[in-house]
């Protein structure tokens, strides 16, 4: 396939061009500095460059120059599409490289007999490798892909129908226009804030040390901590004779005094006091982590 009479800029030799490889010998311009070259002239290279790479040999030394020469040319391209995304969280850097990478794959698909503009092709090639990253790599809690898909559809959406109505929709009149059911609307919404997660230790307010999210937090409740023994002792309160469990249930549920608990069953206060003793002994002995019941209902004494 002859070459195409594509008039390419005279650009001067580059130092630092390897001295085992010269890209005159095989008819194309040794470009000093290809981040430096213009607009035009890096669409007019990209063109005869893009052709040779398509003609010539994979892992051979005029491909290697041929690819890198290409990617360092349209590296303003890659820039181009980053700056859409330039109001994300993520740093740009990354965002550039992610972009480098759908340009290279762009460089490696394109296919120069089909006639389109290289740039026309590799933009929507970038921009998805963009996106692909921030769909895949950047949320802090893991979401189904059909649910970020949900969301990109109804932010979207969201905008449109707010311009149309002048007010913010409500998520019935999102759901009929995306075609999705309230609830996934509702999901697809909550999504969002799963992108990033921040720090109980981050203040809510500025300035306010004691404004801590995890101040906001409800406190560890210590009952939660004697729930197992409470469970342990079920059976062994069962296992008690009747009298004993009845004096168990109005010290510790009606919180009766040892002498209201002996007036209401005939018996003296001292009586209640030796057959509560006996009780937690049995108890004690009975429960598998040797917890005192006192963590439970507290000591057995008069009031």
């Amino acid at each position: 396939m002859a070459m195409p009479t594509t008039v390419v800029p005279d650009i001067e030799p580059s130092a630092g061009t390897d001295a085992g490889f010269s890209p005159r010998r095989y008819g194309l311009p040794e470009i000093a500095d290809p981040l430096a070259v213009s607009t035009a002239e890096a669409r007019e290279l990209s063109r005869v460059l893009l052709l040779r790479l398509w003609q010539t040999e994979q892992g051979t030394e005029l491909h290697s120059y041929l690819r890198g020469t290409l990617i360092e040319l349209n590296v303003s391209l890659v820039k181009f599409a980053a700056r859409r995304f330039r109001s994300s969280h993520e740093s740009m850097d990354d965002i550039v490289q992610t972009g480098t990478v759908g340009l290279i794959k762009a460089i490696d698909r394109f296919d120069p007999e089909r006639g389109v503009e290289f740039t026309t092709f590799a933009l929507p090639t970038i921009i998805g490798e963009i996106r692909r990253f921030f769909r895949d790599s950047t949320w802090a809690v893991h979401v189904p892909r059909r649910l970020q898909e949900a969301r990109l559809a109804v932010a979207r959406s969201s905008d449109e129908l707010e311009q149309e109505l002048g007010r913010v929709p409500s998520t019935e009149e999102l759901a009929e226009f995306v075609a999705l059911a309230q609830d996934e609307v509702v999901e697809a919404l909550a999504v969002a804030t799963a992108r990033t997660a921040t720090s109980l230790d981050a203040p809510l307010d500025a300035g306010d040390a004691d404004s801590a999210r995890e101040c906001r937090l409800g406190c560890c409740d210590p009952a939660l901590a004697v729930v197992e023994d409470v469970q342990s002792l079920k059976p062994l309160i069962a296992e008690l004779p009747e009298r004993e469990r009845t004096i168990l249930a109005l010290r510790f549920t009606q919180d009766l005094t040892q002498a209201q608990i002996g007036r209401r069953l005939g018996i003296s206060q001292m009586h209640v006091s030796r057959l509560l003793a006996h009780s937690f002994r049995v108890l004690r002995a009975g429960l598998a982590d040797g917890q005192d019941l006192e963590a439970v209902g507290g000591p057995a004494h008069g009031g």
